[in-house]
């Protein structure tokens, strides 16, 4: 079973049921515990897709892009 849940920065992550603590990217060292748990999934891949749907509802379309469709814009 894997817990989903939010870090104070606003990152979506998950956890192992019984880990007592998980780091974010952030930095912050969070104790699951005391965490706000948005859903509990069967499996790892569940978790990894429940994390990419909760990231695109706040910040839009994770994901990487090739160059050719990033437009620039020259400064001179």
């Amino acid at each position: 079973m894997y817990l989903i849940f939010r870090c104070d920065c606003g990152r979506a992550l998950y956890a192992k049921e019984g880990v007592v603590r998980r780091k974010c990217v952030c930095g912050k060292t969070l104790k699951v515990k005391e965490r706000r748990i948005f859903k509990k999934v069967e499996n790892v891949m569940d978790a990894s897709y429940t994390i990419q749907q909760m990231q695109e509802e706040n910040y839009g379309k994770t994901g990487f892009s090739t160059a050719d469709s990033i437009k620039f814009h020259r400064r001179f």
